[in-house]
């Protein structure tokens, strides 16, 4: 959420910031409720101190025996009484309506941002990997001979619907050994604490960290209210809603390995084949807390945390930074990195890792003290995929197809595997 003070303070600044998203230019309308609940505010502050003084005067007239100044007065006290719950009721309405517009505006972008109004827009800033120069023509992972007898779409159709999968057997412990290998790096190497959390959270969550009001769609809700998490990042930044605390405390680094749950409402008929795009799918999420001056570079640093779980895996990707037009609704900054998926020839997103400033502090109101004193400020949140499990699996078993159908995996994942380093193309590990 925005800053009102800053839109007051500066609202072309905020209108130009906003029209780099392709957002209309919103100021005029935040000031304008902005003005009109302050002027119920002072109203009924004014009513209240005018309510105070008659209340005072009437203990007097009754005490002199001036009986029509009494009444007079006992009147007016009722009088302003009734102005100031009017007053103080319609600037609670007010200021509703202003927090809903502000709680429905994007976040605004970082200045080195790159302008542009779709993926075509993006940029690259790094490449690892080359690609392997194949002497047979690849096959998307659910193609892959040795794959098919662990990748059931079928009855996890009969089970659920369309978007899910049943793994068993030698997919199923890879796509298990991917997600404990990513825990064990990041906690490991990269210094995060491994977290476990729900996957069933509270409405005031999911507008702490963005997804409601305005994404409610790609989301899932229980009958009973609760909502099933698009991914860890709600569960785990709102860790510090509603705190304030020591400066010493930050950074916080968190990892979570998670069910994640998504609609997909806005992706009708994209991805429909194999597992590259589920309804229920697992993730390795990063979250950081940071102090306000470290967060840019604590972007790079998560970046660089799923960077390398790819090149432990030896898997070739590219990193590119999302143009205005193509970001998340709460990022002021977005690196997504696109692995290469031989089968598809083309490189596809398998992480995305944002900056959000302080706009998901300011809807958690979550704080922190200066070591040296002064006014609480609100602190940075950062998130980042590390990695999506699901998609790494694909990333693996396509990038290690063999012409045989059987698929070499990666020496990292060999402890995981009790040793094997082979998918079959029976479907056994060797």
């Amino acid at each position: 959420m925005h800053d009102i003070r800053a839109i007051r303070d500066n609202p072309d600044a905020f209108d130009a910031a906003l029209a780099r998203r392709g957002a209309d230019a919103a100021s005029s309308d935040i000031l304008a409720l902005d003005e009109a609940r302050r002027a119920r505010i002072h109203a009924a502050e004014t009513a209240q101190a005018e309510q105070n003084k008659a209340s005072k005067a009437v203990g007097a007239a009754k005490a002199s025996g001036d009986e029509a100044e009494f009444e007079r007065l006992r009147a007016l006290v009722g009088q302003k009484k009734a102005e100031v719950a009017e007053m103080q009721a319609e600037a609670k309405t007010l200021d509703q309506k202003l927090t809903d517009l502000l709680m429905g505006l994007p976040n605004i972008p970082m200045e080195d941002v790159p302008d542009g109004s779709d993926e075509d827009d993006n940029v690259e800033i790094h490449r690892w990997g080359t690609p392997r120069d194949l002497d047979f023509s690849p096959v998307e992972h659910y193609e892959i001979a040795g794959v098919k007898p662990g990748m059931d779409f079928e009855t996890a159709a009969k089970l659920s619907g369309a978007r899910f999968v049943v793994l068993s057997g030698a997919v199923a412990r890879i796509h298990r050994a991917l997600a404990q290998f990513m825990i064990n790096t990041h906690v490991d190497e990269n210094g995060l604490t491994e977290t476990w959390t729900p996957v069933l959270v509270r409405p005031e969550m999911m507008y702490g960290t963005g997804q409601l009001p305005k994404f409610g769609e790609d989301s899932y809700q229980t009958t009973n209210g609760w909502w099933l998490v698009p991914t860890a990042e709600v569960t785990l930044t709102n860790i510090v809603n509603g705190l304030t605390v020591e400066e010493s405390y930050l950074p916080r680094r968190y990892v979570a390995h998670t069910q994640c749950f998504r609609s997909e409402a806005g992706s009708a008929g994209r991805d429909t084949a194999g597992m590259l795009r589920q309804h229920q799918f697992e993730k390795v999420e990063m979250v950081s807390v940071t102090h306000p001056g470290a967060s840019r570079n604590e972007l790079d640093r998560m970046t660089g945390c799923a960077q390398g779980v790819l090149e432990k895996l030896g898997l070739p990707y590219r990193t590119i930074v999302l143009c205005t037009g193509d970001m998340g609704f709460g990022a002021r900054r977005t690196h997504d990195i696109e692995v290469w998926l031989p089968g598809q020839n083309a490189y596809r997103e398998i992480s995305s890792v944002s900056v959000c400033g302080d706009f998901q502090a300011r809807r958690m109101n979550a704080r922190f003290k200066p070591v040296g004193g002064g006014k609480p400020e609100f602190l940075h949140t950062l998130n980042g995929s590390g990695l999506a499990v699901g998609r790494c699996l694909i990333a693996v078993l396509e990038n290690g197809q063999q012409a045989d159908g059987s698929v070499s995996l990666p020496d990292v994942l060999s402890p995981y595997l009790g040793g094997k380093t082979t998918l079959g193309a029976d479907g056994t590990l060797s």
